[in-house]
This record gives structure tokens, C-alpha cells and sequence, in this order.
């Protein structure tokens, strides 16, 4: 066999890339770059092929980043190799790359790659002692703008690890939420379904909106809040407007979609004639079916009042999970109050009798008292003057000053009535 030749790359070779591509993978050398990326590669920056007629034959892919050229895809069909093709190409693909004043050409191959005969020959150096790191980016430059339409964000990393204290919600929300969705894989390998819904629902303030935030957090997808108030405005009307965003989020590859106070949409459906907001519920339940259907999405509902939901709502069918958000125990106030008293006056502060006077206290409740502490001796300690000898922040006393002047978000009535609520309605 003769009579190969070398040329630039051409839209009409994808077909001889893609051969190439699945010869390799069945020799069990598996390509470092996505396809994705080798065919954007050969669009956008220097690709070359060795071709007999109209047959690709082999080829070599490049990319340049500032002055070092990276090679990409690097692939001879078995049946021409010993021919001189891979040095050809790999000197025709130097030359593409020259006139961009490249100080070095570099290239990554599979461990378990052996035929580099062609780089030796070109004068390549092989590196030892060196490790190749890789992090996926998890929401696409081509979502971006729906993500931004939608009001959409990707929330920071450490979310998850930052929720102090609830250890027993967390634990719950990491084991039938968190792992399933995350690694999908070994989940289904026990028969274990991912969720696709979940309702969270409990007293206000005890961290429901937080939990949702943390799970997007932790699992690296796009975190979407629906606003049932801002939909309302919509010239379509609520359920039009609705309907609408539940399309949008469809073109989301991963997304955590959040609504709040879902019980302003889903509450019980009574009364003769039926009022403006049974066709919403209506809309709501018609929507959830075809969610589920759609993979790497996880639709979080939180209520503080689930007894005002609609049962159809509720069922079986359209929430995986419905989860209790409870007010935080001893040991998660305690490191609650640890979050936000400040370093230097740590040690000098009684945790625990600070945790003694706040129980019944939701993390909203801590998180105000504790900023209260804060700005009264901040405001004590400017008004004493430089030359004073004032502490580097908030004593114990004043917390308690704090704790004592701040009105709890759940009474004892409230809480009461969570209690009866987990054993009527909760499913973990």
C-alpha cells in the first residue's frame, strides 16, 4: 500500500476522526481528550491527516495555549503503521503550529500506550516523575445563558462541609439524596433509584433554604429558586409562567431546582368555585411527572406548614423523600455559636451555657443573637476610645444579653405541632 499524503484537516474527515478515535479505544488505549474536544480542536486550531484517496488514514490534532502547543489526538490506523506516517504528521503539525512562536510542543498518552516509535523519532522527551490532574467544569459555557435567564447560579464549593451541626438531617440528606445522585453508577449497581423530589419542610428559620444551597453545593450543579411571587407578574399568568421555567430548566444539564413556601402554589384544593390558584396546583402536579422523567435533576419543595398542602401532592409517585428540618439539638447549637463567635475570644467564652439558654432556638435565631453580641460590643469598644483596655470582642456576658433580648422564631405550640407532623408525614 502507497500513495498516502498529508493534508490540513477538512469538515468532511470528522468520519476518518471518529474511526480512528474507536480503533484506538478497542486496542484498549483509551484517548486522554474527550472526542468533544478533538473535534472542536480540529475546527477551531491545527489538525492534520494522512490520507490514502479519499480514506483518512491517520492524523494528529494540536492546540495552542500561549507558547506551548499541545498535541490532542495522536492516531495511525493499524494497517499503516511502520510507514513514517507518525513522524510525517507529527513534523507537518510543528509547522502549523511555528509561526505562532511556540516554545515547546508537548503531548499526553495513555499510560498503557507502548507504539511512540513516531515521537522518539521527532526528537520528543519523554518526562518521568510527572502526575496529570484533571477537574471536570460542571456546568457548560452553552448553559451558562440559560442558567443566567433562569436566575439560576452555581453556588460555592464547601457549602456542604460548612453546615454546622444538624447531623442527623445531614446525614439523612447525604445518604438518600446526596450519594445516589452523585454517583449514579454504583447506586444503581444496589438497585438504588436517585431521587428526583423531595420535600423538606419544618419550623421557619431551622436551614431549609441552606440544606437545598449545600446540596447544589456539594453535588456541583446549578442551583435554580422559583419564585412563585415573581411568576405571579408574568403576563402569561402564574401557571403559563410556570410551565414556561420548567421548560428552560429542561435545557439545564444538572440543576438542584428550589421552591420555597411551595405551599403559596400547592395548597389544599377546596371550595365551590374553585379559587384562581387550583389551576397552579393543578399545573404544579402535571409538571413533577415530567420532571422526574429528566435525569441529573433533583426538584427540593420546603414548606413551614405542611399541613396546608394539598394531599395529591404529596403522594407517593411524585416525592422520593419527605424530610423533617427540625430545630437544631445541643450539640448543633453548640457548634452553630462556634461559627460565629470569633477566634480570639473563643477560649474565653462559655459555650456551654450559652447552649443551655438557647434551646428552642432555630439556627436563624443563633445566627441573630450572636451578631447582636457582636455589634454591641463593637459599638461599647469605639465609644471607650483607643486608650481604653477593651477586650478583642464579645464575652460570654454579652451573649446572654443577646440571647435574653431576642424573640425566638418557633413557639412552643409550633414545635409541638412539627412533632405530630414528623409521625403523620414524614418518609425517610
Amino acid at each position: 500500500m502507497t500513495g498516502w499524503r498529508l493534508r490540513e484537516f477538512h469538515n468532511d474527515d470528522l468520519g476518518g476522526i471518529l474511526h480512528l478515535w474507536e480503533e484506538l479505544k478497542r486496542a484498549g488505549s483509551e484517548p486522554v481528550y474527550d472526542l468533544s474536544e478533538v473535534v472542536a480542536s480540529c475546527q477551531k486550531d491545527h489538525a492534520i491527516v494522512a490520507v490514502h484517496g479519499d480514506e483518512v488514514i491517520a492524523a494528529v490534532v494540536g492546540r495552542r495555549a500561549h507558547d506551548q502547543g499541545w498535541v490532542v489526538f495522536f492516531a495511525i490506523d493499524d494497517a499503516w503503521r511502520g510507514r513514517g506516517i507518525g513522524s510525517a504528521l507529527l513534523a507537518a503539525l510543528e509547522k502549523s503550529m511555528q509561526p505562532y512562536g511556540l516554545t515547546k510542543l508537548s503531548a499526553l498518552m495513555p499510560e498503557e500506550e507502548t507504539r511512540l516509535a513516531a515521537f522518539e523519532a521527532r526528537g520528543f522527551e519523554q518526562k518521568h516523575h510527572l502526575r496529570y490532574f484533571e477537574r471536570r467544569i460542571p456546568v457548560q459555557r452553552q448553559e451558562l445563558t440559560s442558567l443566567a435567564e433562569l436566575g439560576g447560579r452555581l453556588m460555592p464549593q464547601g457549602l456542604w462541609e460548612s453546615v454546622s451541626g444538624m447531623r442527623r438531617e445531614k446525614e439523612i440528606l447525604e445518604q438518600r439524596l446526596v450519594l445516589p445522585l452523585a454517583e449514579p453508577d454504583l447506586a444503581d449497581s444496589f438497585g438504588v433509584v436517585p431521587p428526583r423530589a423531595v420535600v423538606l419542610f419544618g419550623p421557619p428559620g431551622t436551614g431549609k433554604t441552606t440544606f437545598a444551597k449545600a446540596i447544589a453545593s456539594r453535588l456541583e450543579w446549578s442551583f435554580v429558586e422559583v419564585f412563585p411571587s415573581r411568576l405571579a407578574a408574568d403576563p402569561k399568568g402564574l401557571a403559563g409562567a410556570l410551565r414556561e421555567t420548567f421548560t428552560k430548566i429542561s435545557e439545564l444539564e444538572h440543576a438542584v431546582v428550589f421552591i420555597d413556601e411551595v405551599e403559596e402554589i400547592a395548597a389544599q384544593r377546596s371550595g365551590e368555585p374553585p379559587s384562581p390558584l387550583q389551576g397552579v396546583t393543578n399545573e404544579l402536579l402535571k409538571i413533577i411527572p415530567a420532571f422526574r422523567e429528566q435525569p441529573g435533576r433533583l426538584l427540593v419543595c420546603a414548606t413551614n406548614f405542611i399541613r396546608a398542602l394539598d394531599s395529591a401532592f404529596l403522594r407517593h409517585g411524585r416525592f422520593d423523600y419527605v424530610i423533617p428540618i427540625g430545630l437544631p439539638d445541643r450539640a448543633a447549637r453548640g457548634a452553630i455559636w462556634l461559627r460565629y463567635i470569633p477566634a480570639p475570644v473563643a477560649d474565653a467564652v462559655d459555650i456551654d451555657i450559652l447552649v443551655d439558654r438557647t434551646e428552642g432556638f432555630s439556627p436563624a435565631d443563633i445566627e441573630f443573637a450572636a451578631r447582636s453580641a457582636s455589634q454591641r460590643a463593637f459599638e461599647v469598644a469605639h465609644a471607650a476610645g483607643p486608650v481604653a483596655s477593651a477586650p478583642d470582642g464579645p464575652s460570654t456576658r454579652d451573649y446572654l444579653e443577646a440571647i435574653a433580648g431576642t424573640r425566638t422564631t418557633v413557639s412552643a405550640e409550633t414545635a409541638a405541632e412539627f412533632l405530630e407532623d414528623i409521625d403523620a408525614l414524614a418518609r425517610v
